[in-house]
């Protein structure tokens, strides 16, 4: 009996990778617990805080959702309302999924467009706390975009493959 990491090398190195950024995100949620931890145990004891440790978990927050997002999306754990779907023939099902996929990645593109203004514009300005610059904390956006946008491809891919199945 083969467990999950033969299960994953099975499904390819692109699986691997995603679940390695599902290993990346309980780790970002680590330090933001951590990071928590340490500011109430401080202020408990009457300590003004650590300057900057209140910062690690709001910036790292971003990069959790869009590593948890990607993740969820190579996965198939995306919130989906499959009710109306399941009703559907294969044919409609797989157009529905076809048209709802291409919105999808047509947000994630636009997202990716704005971030060549936004994160540029970003970089010049630092926070309070960490004197970090921001251009990093809004990079997660892009970052994110593209590593969700590449499981919608395959998606894609087999939606339009059970849109016109190959006649044997």
């Amino acid at each position: 009996m083969e467990g999950k990491d033969g299960e994953a090398s099975r499904r390819g190195g692109f699986a691997l990778a995603y679940d390695g950024l599902g290993h990346l995100g309980g780790l970002i949620l680590a330090v933001m617990a951590g990071a928590v931890f340490l500011q109430v145990i401080a202020r408990y004891l009457g300590w003004t805080g650590i300057d900057g440790l209140e910062e690690v978990p709001r910036y790292l927050f971003v990069w959790l959702i869009m590593i948890g997002a990607a993740s969820a999306m190579q996965r198939g754990e995306h919130t989906v309302l499959d009710y109306f779907i399941n009703l559907m023939g294969p044919r409609l099902r797989a157009a529905t999924v076809i048209l709802t996929t291409l919105a999808g990645i047509g947000l994630f593109v636009w997202l990716i467009r704005l971030s060549f203004i936004l994160v540029p514009n970003a970089q010049m300005q630092t926070s309070a706390g960490l004197d970090l610059p921001l251009g990093y904390v809004f990079a997660a956006i892009p970052v994110g975009a593209v590593l969700i946008i590449l499981p919608m491809l395959g998606t894609l891919r087999r939606a339009l493959g059970d849109l016109w199945p190959k006649r044997s």
